[in-house]
């Protein structure tokens, strides 16, 4: 049998405790080897500690290096910043990977199969922000200053070639607007021309502005492989590509640190649903397996997949949002039943 991999749990907030009990149901019929320990963070978070990053939770996912979590809510007003920004710098998750993947034949876009690599901590996500005031107007000028480094530009390039000779891809692009951000953008096409030169023969690297990036992936997405950006330019086109395969309750996020990685469903908490029972677990699952393939599970992982496709187009049994009517509790029964 194999040893268990102890994890930290983060059911989250809104629908974020459903579709994680969903997950870790699915997970235990599969025979995956995580030892949970559940923590609270986002809302939860402040009501368990009065903190939407309590100390215990950080202190578990120093202890494990390896996290799967449900949506959380940042509280608005009192000054709280962002949760899942606070994880990414507190264990410097500097590469975001979402991949997307057609699950469901039949839509508007066919055999989809894109990795977007993105920037974590940099960019102008930094939020060195503040107003100047004009006369009577105290907000009259926002200023925004963003930070690009070198360091930071050569290990998410690198990070991406390396995964896309892992994983048998041919293709990198590097997703820029350094025609008119010559600094902050142009640092990180210059050095992603450096590091391609090691990758010369093995995988091929190409280069797109932002704006023509955004159009191709409507016109023409089988064109792309594994794309690698910048923070902001990674956000947008994330969710631009979630949705060519249905949306972000098909979009499976992985926060990867050089100590520890974080794995998520990339959807708000869905307030407006929770506890209804009709939450979409797809978007976590995914996740899970990613957390399978990172620790080495990769065949468990496969196994996961399979189910999921079953689950979905052999047995037609799906969420409303993917024009199904079966609720969370009947799609996990399903998975599960695959799954034996």
């Amino acid at each position: 049998m194999a040893a268990a991999i102890p994890a930290t749990l983060i059911p989250g907030d809104g629908i974020g405790p459903e579709i994680v009990d969903s997950v870790v149901a699915v997970l235990a019929a599969l025979g995956a080897p995580f030892a949970w320990d559940r923590q609270a963070a986002g809302m939860a978070g402040i009501a368990a500690a009065g903190d939407p990053m309590p100390q215990a939770t950080l202190d578990s996912i120093a202890a494990t290096g390896l996290a799967l979590k449900g949506p959380l809510t940042t509280p608005s007003g009192g000054g709280y910043r962002s949760v899942n920004v606070r994880l990414r710098e507190a264990f410097q998750l500097f590469a975001n990977v979402r991949p997307a993947q057609t699950l469901i034949p039949g839509g508007r876009f066919e055999q989809i199969d894109i990795v977007l690599i993105r920037e974590n901590l940099e960019g102008y996500y930094v939020a060195h922000e503040h107003f100047v005031q004009v006369g009577d107007d105290p907000h009259a000028v926002a200023l925004s200053q963003g930070v690009t480094t070198r360091v930071g530009c050569r290990r998410i390039v690198e990070y991406a070639f390396d995964y896309a000779l892992r994983h048998g891809r041919k293709t990198v692009t590097v997703v820029h607007k350094a025609n008119i951000l010559k600094a902050i953008s142009g640092l990180m096409l210059d050095t992603a021309r450096e590091v391609a030169q090691a990758y010369l023969g093995r995988v091929a690297m190409n280069e797109r502005i932002v704006d023509a990036c955004a159009m191709q992936l409507v016109l023409n997405p089988w064109q792309f492989d594994v794309i690698v950006t910048t923070n902001l330019f990674g956000d947008i086109l994330s969710d631009q590509i979630a949705g060519l395969v249905g949306g972000l309750g098909m979009a499976p996020g992985a926060n990867i640190g050089r100590d520890a990685a974080i794995f998520e469903a990339v959807h708000g908490s869905a307030p407006d649903i929770a506890g209804k029972g009709v939450a979409n677990p797809l978007a976590l699952l995914l996740a899970a397996g990613l957390m399978l393939d990172h620790v080495g599970r990769g065949a468990l992982a496969g196994r996961l997949r399979t189910a999921i496709d079953q689950t979905l187009n052999a047995d037609g049994i799906r969420t409303g949002d993917l024009g199904g009517k079966a609720t969370t509790s009947e799609l996990t029964q399903a998975l599960i039943a695959r799954l034996g």
